[in-house]
């Protein structure tokens, strides 16, 4: 469905998912994307890709979503998909204390490849689990966040718990970076011309 500009959608957001291998960063975005779950996904090779368009605050926004590999050997591959994203979802498992432990190594992956304002949530996965699994508490990790000065949820893929709302805080807080102006297509040019100054700016920081 077109807008009043005859565009599908107002703005693109270019999201991306990281974190270790096998916290779950597949599961959330196909949780979002096409409402299933899968226990057998296989490990992401390298980068995956998914689009929905949603409708916020009077805005569609068409967010392009890229799951990257958590293994270190495809570090050189995935780094080049931080240029231009406009919000991160750094993801743990809170069954796997390991997970947490590696928070700090992905915020400098973050700050190496990443513009310097792009939007970084911590998420926690697996908040069904069992408390006697669990490896990290939700304090620990809204703490953690805290001393970064990144927003902090906890999401569930596999029951679908906050993962909707995982993604749509963090479109609101990209949306609040843009400015609001009543000509829709002036609009879509600060966007792009946003999008193009975190390419750059992640492009000489590497």
């Amino acid at each position: 469905m077109a807008n009043k500009s005859g565009k599908s959608h107002d703005f693109t957001f270019k999201l991306l998912l990281i974190g270790d291998k096998a916290v779950g960063k597949t599961s959330i975005m196909y949780r979002f994307s096409d409402d299933k779950f899968n226990p057998s996904w296989l490990a992401t090779i390298g980068i995956d890709f998914k689009i929905r368009t949603i409708e916020l605050n009077g805005n569609t926004i068409k967010l392009q979503i890229w799951d990257t590999a958590g293994q270190e050997r495809f570090d050189t591959i995935t780094a080049q998909y931080y240029r231009g994203a406009m919000g991160i979802m750094l993801v743990y498992d809170v069954t796997c204390q390991q997970s947490f432990d590696h928070i700090a190594k992905w915020l400098r992956r973050i700050e190496d490849h990443a513009a310097e304002d792009v939007v970084t949530m911590l998420v926690g996965n697996k908040c069904d689990a069992d408390m006697r699994d669990r490896a990290v508490s939700k304090s620990r990790g809204s703490a953690m966040a805290a001393q970064h000065s990144i927003s902090f949820i906890e999401t569930s893929a596999k029951v679908g718990i906050n993962v909707e709302k995982a993604f749509y805080d963090l479109a609101t807080a990209i949306l609040t970076m843009v400015p609001v102006d009543v000509d829709m297509n002036k609009n879509r040019v600060m966007v792009e011309s946003l999008q193009r100054k975190h390419a750059v700016r992640a492009k000489c920081c590497r």
